[in-house]
């Protein structure tokens, strides 16, 4: 038998290893277009950032290793421009001596990945500006930070590869401006979650403007602008003029603004593509045509959540496919792929984000009805030193307690409650199945009620109707002639700040000051994260206070979405003197 895989990486080099592992007598062939088999995709921006020193670390594999080790034949450089079903052939076009040349097949397996977007933005292939997706455009960007040593770096795009490469250009001692059409960062996880890592990258002194995208690049004329008022011996090289008309001068520029599915060689084959573009694939990873299979970046597949295709551009998820597809090739169809629920995590420079299964905007655009709650625990037992929270958002039907999803938020310790939390979306498992998880518990790593389990212990409650929950958005600018909101923390926590119009009651207290709660508004509890709220909060429903809510997440949750988002300007006032020294205002006499 003799295999063809178009494109290394994860999902072909995984899928061709394989193969070894299960037919040693079949011929395979990877055709890869670069000049690298397999790296550490994930790994470039710390590349950049210097984390990661050596180059060589990023390559999990080499040509030389595949033929030495699996006896399998890789030709790098060399791209498939056509497929030929009938003929079953491929058209390969060397791209050092530009020959053309066919090869045969039996199977076939499409692994061609994704491309960055670039939209056709005035100005947008000026020098300095750079799409990270590669490892030549990672040499490229390292090579500039190394040499030009830039000032200053605008980063178009907040997703995990934007924030990451913020982080690792901000430890290159480069100011960063941040430029994300939507109204938040991380579009993976929603508004509340995304503002914890608006006000983490505001104390980072990370400028970024949301809501906000590029109109044009603008390249400066040294010699016609002379000095620049921002520096007296530096012109910017790049001027980004925003769709809001603001100016942004920058060295440099990053473009993080998405990817897409290469999927014209497929289109070109006549193979089925979906209405996202990427490749259509049966559960056995199996194209229209029986003798073409397809992973990785590239396909579309059913999302096992809501039931719509979509995309997963992660490499676990394109590994475990190669392992699926390389066996279905060899052994028949005996395998299923089940579709992804796109678990994903970023450092984001000293904090944790994470996220599995859906958000609430995908519910919501799915027409799933759900409910969500938003917990904040700490990370290992509070009598234990150094406890940091976290805070978990979980969404679940109300009805069945399936979990549809979760996003974590927090500083150590995110990465296992997420996993534990993916493996029961990824079974269709409920909120009794969080509640009884029976994790490793010491005081150094968790509590006796871990924060997963408490996720599910507050579902239940709501699923019951012990609690009801209300959001930050439901009560933000509410009128409080109907609602009554009720603030159960002490007084010297009510001192330092609470929302506005709130009365304080400690929830110590509520017992014996029922008189002052209105019975005739809407009474909504809250204090930092929920808990206290929930203690006041059956206190009044069981004393005759029928129409009371918690506010899910506590004011913590509320005082991070409902203040300014934007770090907007903050480069505004600083100079950088003749001394490479920075000073606000003006540099200083000499």
């Amino acid at each position: 038998m003799k295999y063809a895989i178009v494109g290394g990486v994860a999902g072909g080099a995984t899928t061709a290893a394989r193969l070894r592992r299960v037919d040693e007598h079949g011929e395979i062939i990877i055709f890869e277009r670069g000049e690298h088999i397999s790296y550490a995709n994930c790994g470039l921006p710390y590349y950049i950032g210097q984390t990661i020193p050596d180059r060589e670390d990023l390559f999990v594999q080499t040509p030389e290793k595949f033929k030495n080790t699996l006896n399998i034949d890789v030709r790098v450089r060399s791209e498939v421009i056509a497929i030929n079903r009938e003929a079953k052939t491929v058209a390969v076009r060397n791209a050092d001596s530009g020959e053309t040349y066919d090869e045969t097949y039996d199977k076939l397996v499409l692994s061609p990945g994704a491309e960055p977007v670039k939209p056709p933005i005035p100005g947008i292939n000026s020098p300095g500006i750079f799409p990270l997706r590669s490892v030549p455009e990672t040499d490229a960007i390292k090579e500039f930070v190394d040499e030009r040593k830039p000032k200053r770096a605008v980063i178009v795009g907040a997703g995990f590869i934007g924030l990451e490469m913020a982080e690792n250009l901000h430890e290159r001692g480069v100011f960063v401006t941040i430029v994300e059409m939507a109204q938040q960062v991380m579009n993976v996880v929603d508004y509340e979650m995304a503002a914890q890592v608006h006000q983490h990258l505001k104390t980072k002194k990370v400028e970024f403007y949301l809501s906000d995208g590029v109109a044009a690049f603008e390249q400066h004329n040294a010699e016609a602008e002379g000095r620049s008022p921002r520096r007296a011996d530096w012109v910017p090289p790049l001027r980004i003029k925003l769709k809001s008309g603001r100016t942004i001068d920058a060295d440099m520029v990053i473009l993080s603004i998405g990817v897409r599915p290469e999927s014209k060689l497929a289109r070109a084959a006549g193979l089925d593509v979906g209405e996202t573009g990427g490749i259509k694939v049966n559960e056995h990873l199996q194209t229209n045509d029986p003798d073409i299979y397809a992973v990785g970046d590239a396909i579309e597949f059913p999302n096992p959540i809501t039931g719509i295709p979509g995309i997963t551009y992660l490499a676990g998820p394109a590994n475990k496919q190669g392992r699926i597809c390389a066996d279905n090739l060899v052994l028949g169809n005996r395998k299923s792929y089940k579709g992804s629920i796109a678990t994903a995590i970023a450092k984001v420079f000293d904090i944790t984000v994470a996220s599995t299964g859906v958000s609430e905007k995908t519910l919501s655009k799915a027409g799933i009805k759900f409910a969500s709650t938003i917990t904040h625990s700490s990370n290992h037992a509070g009598y234990y030193p150094n406890a940091i929270p976290m805070s978990i958002k979980l969404l679940f039907d109300k009805e069945s307690g399936k979990v549809f999803g979760a996003q974590i938020v927090g500083y150590e310790g995110v990465d296992k409650r997420i996993d534990l939390i993916a493996s029961v979306v990824r079974r269709g498992g409920t909120v009794d199945d969080l509640m009884e998880i029976e994790h490793a518990y010491a005081p150094p790593y968790s509590s006796a009620k871990d924060p997963v389990n408490i996720a599910g212990f507050v579902a239940e409650n709501v699923m019951l109707g012990r609690s009801r929950h209300v959001h930050w958005h439901e009560i933000q600018g509410c009128d409080q002639s109907a609602i009554q909101l009720i603030d159960v923390r002490t007084p010297e926590e009510h001192a330092l700040g609470s929302i506005e119009g709130s009365i304080n009651i400690p929830h110590y207290e509520i017992r014996n000051r029922l008189d002052e709660v209105d019975d005739s508004r809407t009474n909504v509890v809250f204090c930092v994260a929920g808990q206290r709220a929930y203690l006041a909060e059956r206190v009044l429903r069981q004393n005759g206070f029928d129409d009371v809510y918690n506010l899910s997440g506590g004011y913590k949750t509320y005082e991070y979405a409902v203040q300014k988002q934007e770090n907007a300007d903050i480069f505004a006032l600083d100079v950088i003197g003749k001394d490479d020294n920075l000073y606000r205002g003006a540099e200083p006499a000499s």
